[in-house]
């Protein structure tokens, strides 16, 4: 019986997806579970796996196709006999893979990420070239084997150089792995193998991954179709400080996750919301929709891009389960987990860009919310209190809002509300 592989039904808010790179081909054996092939969208990588054993007779799309949801891209049959799927993947392996490669049971293909498997399309690396261990290869695996083979190059370029002229720009060094989130530009240290090294001024024309192709889609489309404007405010952070300094050992004891700034701006902003609902609606065409509930969005830094995870219900959640949802949308963004109901809905977004250096900025809003929070670096800097120049711990805020339904008034209130909240936790508590 023929079984057709389909795309997965995709979010509301998501059009269409790209076919990335088949893992299997016409005539392979497949078993239930097994990938097939990812697919990226603008949000997040999909992967898709068989349903059933049996081979696959048919790929209708090939790699680097635009798809929608729901359609067919495949299809394997289930009825054949023994005989002809266990000589048909041999057949057409062996010309490829060779006697002294040939995959048994004891010597499987090492588990891949769909991230990793990202890194290694776009190095043109073999999985099989790279130490790991354990079963599965990691990110730090792949960048561990970029920086050795730089290294080695280097070397070789620097025994060379001793018979040429010495105007070879400077060499490469070894790649490190990442302790912060990483970004999806492309570094001199991940991506050794397309850097020109003709003269001293290298340069290299990398193509945008499909995910950097729809962000810039959404981003354009958002400045064109709503009418942003952005205000701001500046907060002093000093009470929550001290509350995170008296009790973060103890909070961690007791929830096993560490107490940081964001659960107190999401609870702050989420009782700021309830006073003025505009900013947690959305336009709908000549219509405004108030949302009854609080879906709070937290960009999160991932290998392959910004992504903006959703905190469902987020004002029925104690300090410590948003911290924890943070906590865990971070791991799996870093390992490419996030799954497209991580990433649907949304009726507000907080930024961080503070934890990158970034001291103001004006953030872009994800349609179809109207309106986005932008947080930034904490700096200690001289203030007016009590009519005496101190010392405070303060950060920048921003609201960027559709002024199309948001005033300006509306939106000045929502961040000295804001304000006050953090500036007095108790009013947290209290909810005044």
């Amino acid at each position: 019986m023929l079984i057709d592989i389909k795309v997965p039904v995709l979010a509301e808010s998501v059009a269409e997806a790209t076919l990335l790179t088949w893992q299997k081909h016409v005539g392979d054996q497949v078993k239930r579970g097994d990938t097939l092939i990812d697919i990226e969208t603008d949000k997040v990588t999909l992967e898709v796996s068989a349903m059933n054993n049996g081979i696959i007779t048919e790929i209708i799309r090939d790699d680097g196709e635009i798809v929608q949801s729901d359609e067919v891209i495949a299809k394997i049959e289930t009825e054949a006999d023994s005989a002809t799927m266990a000589e048909q993947p041999a057949q057409q392996s062996l010309p490829e893979m060779g006697p002294t490669h040939r995959m048994t049971a004891a010597d499987a293909s090492p588990k891949l990420s769909p991230a990793v498997r990202n890194m290694l399309e776009e190095h043109e690396l073999n999985a099989a070239d790279i130490s790991h261990d354990n079963d599965r290869i990691t990110k730090e695996d792949v960048i561990k084997h970029l920086g050795q083979s730089t290294q080695t190059a280097v070397s070789s370029k620097s025994a060379d150089s001793e018979v040429t002229e010495n105007n070879a720009p400077p060499p490469v060094t070894k790649a490190e792995t990442a302790t912060e989130p990483v970004t999806a530009s492309p570094t001199v240290q991940e991506i050794p193998a397309l850097i020109s090294s003709t003269g001293d001024r290298p340069e290299e024309i990398v193509p945008m991954t499909q995910l950097r192709k729809h962000a810039a889609k959404r981003l354009l489309g958002a400045q064109k179709e709503n009418a942003i404007l952005t205000t701001f405010n500046e907060i002093n952070l000093e009470p929550v400080m001290d509350i995170r300094t008296r009790y973060k050992d103890e909070f961690q004891k007791i929830h096993d996750v560490k107490l940081g700034f964001m659960s107190f701006f999401t609870c702050a902003a989420i009782e700021a919301l309830k006073k003025f609902p505009v900013i947690n609606a959305s336009v709908d065409g000549d219509n405004i929709v108030y949302h009854g509930y609080f879906d709070i969005g937290i960009a999160v830094s991932s290998p392959r891009g910004l992504v903006v995870p959703i905190i469902h219900d987020a004002d029925l959640l104690s300090l410590a389960e948003i911290e924890t949802r943070i906590r865990d949308y971070g791991v799996k963004a870093k390992d490419g987990k996030l799954t497209m109901d991580d990433l649907t809905g949304g009726t507000f977004t907080i930024t961080n860009g503070g934890v990158f250096g970034s001291l103001l900025s004006t953030p872009i809003i994800n349609p179809p919310q109207s309106a986005i929070l932008g947080m930034h670096s904490i700096q200690q800097r001289p203030v007016a209190e009590n009519n005496e120049l101190v010392i405070k711990p303060m950060m920048y805020i921003a609201l960027s809002y559709d002024h199309r339904i948001i005033d300006g008034r509306e939106a000045v209130q929502f961040l000295v509300m804001l304000k006050k909240l953090l500036e007095d936790p108790a009013r947290l508590l209290l909810q005044i």
